[in-house]
């Protein structure tokens, strides 16, 4: 009856593309609806991707490990009363960048973006019955690959195409192997970045290459480009909260009897948080060219770190909206799933401020680099026991209390030091008088 285009998802506010990992349906496979069709990848999360309707896959338009803008078509969906052409469309796949000197460059490749005047769909190139991209030509080319030998290459993509993994692991071993005369070749620099082993060793053995993951890559251009969107200021807040620590310990087997959920220090300073950034809404903002979108939502970022020591940070929607008990759930849910890759994409997304703890590895402050479009995040360090002074009707005394630092990095070109100040200052306040009486 119809035909229905699946896009590329959005993935959160800073994200603008995202890569096929896997298609997990083919050309003419039936899908039901909300069954998932491909997994895809941002430097926030893996997810998979659900059909939007029932029908039966007629065009796959990108094969895997390509990088594709959110919102682009990227499959269409032939609903019931479609026929579907017997084989596959052709597919769009990673076009080699144009440098200033005419020459490819092949080691960052780029999806191909077609005109309003063209299909959308690109043509690749073939060798008999079997199809090579325009980027595994490229680099079969720098590297003196032959045809005979393009076709002894198994590959692993879509329909069993060549990807540009495949040509890169056969020239960096396979081809020792396979190749039944001697190779003799320099590449170009540009080739020998592309084509260089995720691990090396320098001949002395004294320095280990490591290629960066694509994870790592990603959160790298993302905390570039945030450090030179917003100038950064970091201001420092020493709090007493051996109060909190003294509720906690009494409470937090009753705490799990009661509500089936630990109960963190996390939660206890997200209330705490929030309760400050409602004193304070000029925090809780983003910035659009000139102007100041303030959210009436309150949306806590929660970093997460993952078991690859690289960090995610799930989203506590209208946190302000939710009791100790509720924050405690969303903080142990997201948390578990965080670490076990199972969040959801619109749970990554939306963040009106972040928090952070840098205290779990022991650092006493931090100077967080804010995750934009936000223009503030709050780092939390660790709880340690310190000799304080302390106001008594009796006169000063030192005693020993719980302390930390909290760390606030805010944009200064709409948050002034007397502001980000104030907010820190507030939230201590909310922090140090905590009733350590009270009930739960």
């Amino acid at each position: 009856m119809a035909k229905v285009e699946l896009v590329m998802p959005k993935m959160g506010e800073s994200i603008v593309e995202a890569t096929i990992l896997k298609w997990l349906k083919g050309v003419g496979d039936t899908v039901e609806l909300d069954e998932p069709i491909l997994e895809i990848a941002t430097d926030k999360v893996d997810s998979e991707v659900p059909s939007p309707v029932a029908g039966t896959i007629a065009e796959i338009l990108f094969e895997e490990d390509t990088v594709v803008e959110i919102g682009k078509v990227i499959a269409v969906i032939a609903t019931e009363g479609e026929e579907v052409a017997p084989e596959a469309s052709p597919t769009v796949v990673e076009m080699p960048k144009e440098e200033s000197n005419g020459k490819a460059a092949i080691q960052e490749p780029a999806v191909a973006v077609a005109s309003d005047s063209t299909p959308a769909v690109a043509t690749i190139s073939s060798n008999g019955d079997r199809f090579y991209s325009p980027l595994v030509r490229s680099i079969s080319k720098a590297e003196g690959v032959t045809e005979a030998e393009l076709s002894r290459i198994p590959g692993t993509g879509l329909n069993n195409r060549v990807t540009k993994t495949d040509i890169l692991n056969y020239i960096k071993s396979d081809r020792k192997s396979t190749s039944s005369t001697p190779h003799v070749h320099t590449p170009s620099p540009s080739a020998q970045v592309a084509s260089s082993a995720p691990v090396q060793t320098s001949a002395s053995g004294n320095v280990e290459i490591i290629e960066m993951d694509r994870m790592r890559k990603l959160i790298a251009k993302h905390m570039v480009q945030s450090w030179h969107t917003s100038p950064h200021v970091t201001s420092y807040i020493e709090v007493d909260v051996t109060n909190i620590v003294k509720w906690r310990t009494k409470n937090k087997d009753l705490f799990v009897e009661r509500y089936g959920d630990k109960i963190t220090f996390t939660p206890i300073f997200i209330q705490a948080t929030v309760k400050a950034l409602l004193d304070h809404p000029m925090i809780n903002i983003s910035v659009e060219g000139e102007k100041l979108l303030v959210k009436k939502d309150i949306n806590i970022g929660m970093a997460a770190a993952l078991p690859d020591g690289n960090l995610i940070v799930p989203v506590i929607k209208n946190a302000d909206q939710l009791s100790l008990p509720g924050l405690a759930k969303q903080v142990n849910d997201l948390a578990q799933r965080a670490r076990a890759n199972k969040l959801k994409p619109d749970e990554i997304q939306g963040g009106t401020f972040t928090v952070t703890n840098v205290g779990t590895f022991g650092n006493v402050m931090g100077t967080p680099i804010i995750p934009q479009p936000q223009v503030a995040i709050l780092a939390l360090g660790a709880i340690r026991k310190k000799p304080a002074v302390l106001e008594t009707e009796y006169g000063d005394v030192i005693a020993i209390r719980h302390m930390m630092f909290l760390s606030l990095s805010y944009d200064h070109r709409v948050v002034d030091g007397s502001l980000g100040g104030s907010m820190l200052n507030t939230l201590k306040t909310y922090m140090e008088a905590f009733d350590p009486n009270q009930g739960i």
